[in-house]
């Protein structure tokens, strides 16, 4: 081969070499990724908890606990101020006789100057009659010790009218339902109730609340359901705060503007003590046949009374008008149909 021909075959062969190396070298190197498409996301199917729009009765009704007191009752007091309590002679639940004693007050040196009055009255007594007797006809005399005798009597009377205003005495026969905290040495105010004494024969069942637009709707002679121990019975309201009696004490009256008073409950006394709280339910109205959905359905904002009703698997909002109203129900007026599905809750 001539030189020119080798040259010719180097450089072919070089050549080849060359396009070799560059094509392995492009194999070697990674290849692109491909981008990867996005997943397929499938709609999240919101859970509805659904109520069927049906009819049916709903009632409103007032469920109270009442507390078993006495009609007939008298809270004990002094008249006077200034005295300072001795002792309260009685405790909570005691039983009391007609006139016994319930508290006292400090009576200081009075017990001993009732005795030296007794004295005087006694002296001037027996002055009278030696008069009488050593003086026959001496008219002024015997009248001079005659004023004696009256005014050491006058006296003596005023100071027993002062020992029987240091005691408290019950004006019946009864049961302590109210104890003052004041202790020994406490100075007294006039008319300030430090006993309360009811009579356990004659009770009633007394409902109390702040809230009077829950007593609205209740009316004299309403039947109530009394949940007595033994089992459901009978009774009725005696008085609402529409029929409270006036007085011009305003403890009394602003209690009478919150309070319910039931009665006419057979052998009532035999089933509860006073002080006992028992259960009262009274009907206050009541609606037969009418659209009723759950109080949870219904929403309400700025004055508006609307529902979301299910259609498909869309939710709808209707406005509503609401009418009477239970504890865990509501009448629908205008607005619903039965059959349709009313969403409850958010």
């Amino acid at each position: 081969m001539s030189t020119k021909g080798k040259s010719v075959f180097l450089k072919t062969i070089a050549s080849g070499m060359l396009l070799l190396l560059l094509a392995s070298g492009c194999s070697l190197s990674p290849e692109e990724e491909q981008a990867l498409k996005p997943p397929l996301v499938k709609p999240v199917k919101e859970n509805f908890e659904t109520y069927d729009v049906k009819r049916g009765t709903i009632v409103k009704q007032l469920n109270a606990t009442a507390v078993v007191t006495s009609s007939s009752s008298e809270n004990l007091f002094y008249k006077e101020s200034g005295g300072r309590l001795a002792s309260i002679d009685v405790k909570l639940g005691d039983t009391v006789l007609l006139g016994q004693v319930v508290a006292t007050l400090e009576r200081g040196d009075l017990e001993s100057r009732i005795r030296l009055q007794q004295l005087t009255l006694e002296k001037a007594k027996i002055a009278l009659e030696q008069t009488k007797q050593d003086q026959l006809g001496n008219v002024n005399a015997i009248r001079l010790k005659m004023i004696d005798v009256e005014s050491a009597q006058i006296q003596m009377d005023q100071l027993q009218a002062q020992l029987e205003r240091t005691k408290l005495v019950s004006p019946l026969a009864g049961v302590i339902t109210y104890l003052d905290a004041s202790k020994p040495g406490d100075t007294i105010t006039a008319y300030k109730t430090l006993v309360t004494v009811a009579d356990p024969t004659q009770v009633q069942l007394v409902y109390e609340n702040s809230n009077t637009t829950e007593l609205s709707g209740i009316h004299v002679g309403m039947e109530a359901r009394i949940k007595m121990p033994n089992g459901e019975v009978k009774g009725k309201v005696l008085q609402t705060p529409a029929t409270a009696a006036y007085t011009d004490n305003k403890t009394q009256a602003d209690r009478n503007a919150r309070t319910i008073i039931f009665g006419g409950v057979d052998n009532l006394t035999q089933q509860a003590k006073i002080g006992a709280s028992i259960g009262v339910i009274v009907e206050t109205d009541r609606a037969d046949n009418v659209i009723v959905i759950p109080r949870l359905a219904l929403r309400s904002y700025l004055g508006r009374d609307y529902v979301q009703i299910l259609e498909g698997e869309s939710r709808k909002e209707i406005d509503v008008e609401r009418g009477l109203q239970g504890s865990t129900e509501i009448e629908i007026r205008k607005g619903l149909k039965e059959g349709q599905k009313v969403i409850l809750g958010n």
